[in-house]
């Protein structure tokens, strides 16, 4: 299961969370803190994308200078999500149109829709792009 899911930047500000168990507030800012700097100095030739945090396991994956994390159970499966994550950066690209950090920050309504398409209560929705992307133009002729 899906326990978050976190985009940063390389300076550690998120660009969107979700989280799918309750925290409070603080315990939030808290774990956002400890995720960025568990990740962000790990060498992208050398090392995984998989690192252990708490009793749970991050899967994330660098694009340009966002980083997406899933936080899930340790015993998932890494690659599943790994590929998930590729799956909703390929839909935000399709959406968006060579989607860039400005895109996540001024669409934020939209990226979270994208991300309730795909990803409901912690686990996965849909895994097919065509079919997200259809929903999504959908919703777009709706407004």
């Amino acid at each position: 299961m899906i326990r978050m899911i976190l985009v940063q930047n390389r300076q550690g500000k998120s660009r969107l969370s979700k989280f799918y168990t309750p925290y409070s507030e603080e315990e939030q800012v808290k774990i956002k803190g400890e995720i960025h700097r568990l990740i962000a100095p790990r060498d992208q030739k050398y090392q995984s994308n998989f690192v252990e945090f708490r009793n749970y396991k991050i899967v994330y994956r660098r694009y340009a200078g966002l980083f997406f994390c899933f936080c899930v159970d340790a015993n998932d499966n890494e690659l599943a999500y790994l590929e998930a994550i590729h799956l909703f950066v390929e839909v935000l690209d399709s959406f968006f149109g060579n989607v860039c950090e400005l895109d996540l920050v001024f669409n934020f309504y939209k990226v979270y829709a994208i991300l309730d398409e795909m990803f409901l209560g912690g686990h996965v929705e849909e895994t097919s792009k065509q079919v997200i992307l259809s929903r999504l133009e959908y919703l777009e002729r709706l407004e």
